[in-house]
């Protein structure tokens, strides 16, 4: 089995910094969502839920998927103790395999950068969007000061463009909506947030 970074920081993932960026990002999305009572919300990479759990309120269902099982462990304490009603979790890499679902919105926050394959995964989570669904991507903006083997060093909204049109998506629309100091690899960054229609 291939080591999972992510499985061995589950316990210890939500650290403040995490969470105060995981507001800043709740915030704007939260925005995009107005009038969703009645649609289904898909967390990609979603983790312990630091962002969707704060958005259950807004949709009518939520799946927190992830391909960490210790990750979402923490997400289910979490639904457990909130008494949230209306989000399950799936353990689940739709780089190896997509389930057989259907949703109307999809959310991929700060995932997207640790994919290798970006076009791949976004034509998989364009396959499972409803006609009219919605993709919201929250990434980092290209920066030149970071340079890891694993991780992409942000996208540029052009580029980002380009391959959304290429697998399918009708509009897309982004903007950058924070700048922070060292939020990414210790490097100061900006994020934007992408919305994609199907």
């Amino acid at each position: 089995m291939e080591d999972n970074v992510f499985e061995r920081m589950a316990k210890k993932y939500d650290t403040v910094e995490r969470i105060e960026l995981a507001n800043v990002i709740v915030d704007e999305v939260r925005k995009e969502l107005q009038n969703s009572k009645s649609k289904s919300l898909l967390d990609y990479g979603g983790g312990t839920g630091l962002v969707s759990l704060r958005l259950t309120d807004l949709v009518e269902t939520t799946l927190v998927v992830d391909s960490s099982e210790g990750m979402l462990d923490v997400a289910q304490t979490k639904i457990s103790r909130l008494g949230i009603a209306n989000t399950e979790v799936l353990h689940s890499d739709f780089s190896k395999e997509t389930p057989d679902l259907k949703v109307d919105i999809v959310l991929i926050s700060l995932v997207l950068l640790h994919i290798p394959d970006t076009k791949e995964i976004l034509q998989q989570l364009f396959n499972i969007l409803n006609v009219g669904g919605k993709l919201l991507i929250v990434d980092f903006n290209k920066n030149d000061q970071i340079n890891h083997p694993k991780v992409h060093n942000g996208f540029s909204h052009g580029e980002l463009k380009n391959i959304l049109s290429e697998v399918g998506f009708k509009t897309t629309d982004i903007k950058t909506f924070y700048q922070g100091e060292r939020i990414f690899m210790n490097q100061d960054a900006s994020m934007f947030l992408s919305t994609s229609v199907k």
